[in-house]
């Protein structure tokens, strides 16, 4: 993969191009603004060039929607007072030193109880993130043969949790992934994510007839995509 720049007019755009063993050039504009142009491995860059000057406005229009979305990052330090998404609710930690290490959830608070105490963040990271690792496998896989079923796909379809940078779920074959950090939107939000990963089992591409599968699977999808990006990138 490398990074180009397209200049058209007085505007520019970065773009990362990746060349695939593919018949048909697809553009896709990430959540976190990132411009990736898949294309065969014969295309010439006249042919991209011209391509891209094409879908000019349509990225300006993607890069505008994500763009109101976009948020400042702030890193964790797992301290009391600090606010985590489970299920699309705000939690605020606390931090409390125990006997025994465990977690839960009361009232709008996050609890954690640990054998080292507040002195240890990175002990406190660690219990959280087994904490959401266990959540995340039994919720996603509750809803995910709950909304199998509806589909009554033959073939078998296995579940993969797996961190990804710029997705919240793929599709690969037999196999659909959906990223860990989903457990923190509610549960509409999953079920959109995998109700679409499903509907590529039958259509690889997003064309029409795919919007088509997913508006009858999964009525009133974009609110729920909108909300999703809006509220848990």
């Amino acid at each position: 993969m490398s990074k180009r720049t397209l200049i058209y007019g007085s505007y520019s755009l970065q773009y990362e191009l990746l060349y695939q063993k593919r018949k048909t050039i697809k553009l896709t504009v990430e959540p976190d603004m990132t411009i990736v142009l898949a294309c065969p491995l014969h295309a010439t860059n006249e042919k991209i060039e011209a391509f891209m000057k094409k879908k000019w406005q349509w990225i300006n229009t993607q890069l505008s929607f994500f763009g109101k979305y976009q948020k400042k990052v702030y890193r964790k330090e797992y301290q009391s007072g600090e606010s985590f998404y489970y299920l699309g609710r705000q939690y605020q930690l606390v931090v409390k030193k125990s006997k025994e290490d465990k977690v839960s959830l009361s009232r709008g608070i996050l609890l954690v109880e640990t054998s080292l105490g507040k002195e240890y963040p990175e002990y406190t990271k660690k219990l959280l993130s087994i904490w959401f690792k266990e959540r995340s496998q039994d919720i996603f896989r509750e809803r995910f043969e709950e909304i199998f079923l509806k589909f009554g796909y033959k073939k078998d379809v296995h579940l993969r949790i797996a961190s990804m940078k710029r997705k919240w779920g793929n599709c690969d074959g037999g196999i659909v992934t959906l990223n860990p950090r989903l457990i923190q939107s509610s549960k509409d939000c999953i079920d959109y994510v995998i109700t679409h990963e499903l509907c590529h089992i039958r259509y690889k591409n997003h064309n029409k007839n795919f919007f088509t599968f997913l508006d009858k699977m999964f009525p009133y999808w974009e609110l729920v995509k909108e909300k999703l990006e809006s509220r848990f990138l």
